[in-house]
């Protein structure tokens, strides 16, 4: 077992494929009937982002008796997540909690017979074989293009299906890739959107019914894959406006490209992509800069808040080290060296308060 899997103790007395079996009512759905159940049971998956919606994908997965399920976010639960983020709760901001652990604590309290894994990271180059090279399949609970991109070129190269989805406003849409057979991201979006080209849950908002939908339909396409079922994928661009009620799957039966830089020429720019120097990205709806470090650090949390509090006011705790910063900002810095500039959004100025603060 991983170093970081954890198997929550107690649980359903009956989680098998039996008659009484807590799984009894998704057994008796034919599609699924016990060798389903049993192929999810034996099933590993990975959600890419646990805020709303990999908080509805992960409680599909693990409800639905997926034997191992982890759960990947680079982020703390704040305020403004509450709103459309299922799986956590006002204790959860006071305490500082990264989203993962938060998250993973809830689940295994929804199905005790599962593994729940929780990784506080940001999915990187540098790390993406050890968080995604063991699951079957990938689901995309992420806010930003840059990992989207990543995750296909890394679903492509290594033939492991994965399920995109993405909401803003009240529109949403998913795709599932399943590597060989199917389009890939980048068959119908062969680059990312200039930045501010897209709307985001910042500049639109978003209302959670929208999340609620999008996120069990990505649920609905990997239970499908894992229990063996795979014709029965939606094989769509599947798209939907709640406000105005407009449902609109588009076939892709002809939109894989041959010559995708993708899965046409064998090409993974994203996954090969190298930074000189440390990594930033505005977060969604969040007046927030994340910066990710090149090679991941060791940082020693307890001794930093030592040197920082004067500084500034300075709050830690297992996971994180938060330090109130003049001009209303906020670092927020994780173990691996990974921050959160708070306060801001711009790219060079969180840039500034990260190098000021860690010498980086």
């Amino acid at each position: 077992m991983d170093q970081h899997a954890q198997a929550a103790p107690g649980g359903d007395e009956r989680p098998g494929i039996g008659p009484d079996s807590r799984y009894a009512r998704q057994i008796r759905y034919a599609p699924i009937g016990p060798g389903g159940q049993q192929a999810l049971i034996a099933s590993r998956a990975a959600v890419v982002g646990i805020g709303a919606l990999g908080s509805v994908i992960a409680q599909h997965l693990v409800r639905s008796g997926v034997g191992y399920v982890r759960v990947i976010d680079r982020d703390i639960v704040e305020w403004s997540n509450l709103q459309r983020q299922m799986l956590y709760t006002e204790q959860d901001v006071l305490a500082l909690l990264p989203k993962a652990e938060a998250a993973a604590a809830r689940l295994r309290e929804m199905n005790g017979s599962v593994i729940v894994e929780p990784r506080v990271a940001d999915l990187t180059t540098a790390n993406a074989e050890e968080l995604l090279g063991d699951v079957h399949v990938i689901l995309d609970g992420s806010d930003n293009f840059s990992v989207r991109y990543l995750m296909n070129d890394y679903s492509v190269k290594h033939n492991i299906p994965w399920i995109y989805g993405g909401a803003v406003g009240a529109s949403g849409m998913t795709m599932t890739v399943v590597p060989g057979d199917t389009p890939c991201y980048r068959c119908l979006f062969e680059e990312p959107p200039a930045p501010g080209a897209a709307d985001t849950c910042e500049t639109a908002g978003v209302i959670s019914p929208i999340v609620d939908i999008v996120g069990s339909l990505q649920a609905a396409e990997a239970i499908k894959l894992l229990s063996g079922n795979r014709q029965a994928l939606h094989r769509t661009l599947f798209q939907v406006d709640l406000w105005n009620h407009a449902w609109l799957p588009v076939a892709l039966a002809n939109a894989r490209r041959e010559g995708c830089a993708c899965c046409g020429r064998g090409r993974f720019d994203f996954l090969d992509e190298q930074s000189s120097g440390p990594a930033a990205a505005s977060l969604c709806g969040r007046h927030s800069v994340q910066i990710t470090p090149l090679t991941p650090a060791a940082l020693h949390l307890e001794e930093l808040a030592a040197r920082l509090r004067p500084v500034g006011s300075v709050t830690l705790n297992r996971f994180l080290l938060r330090i109130a910063l003049e001009n209303d900002l906020t670092l927020v810095l994780f173990g691996d060296g990974r921050a959160i500039v708070q306060g801001t959004d711009q790219i060079a100025k969180a840039r500034a308060v990260y190098a000021e603060i860690l010498g980086i």
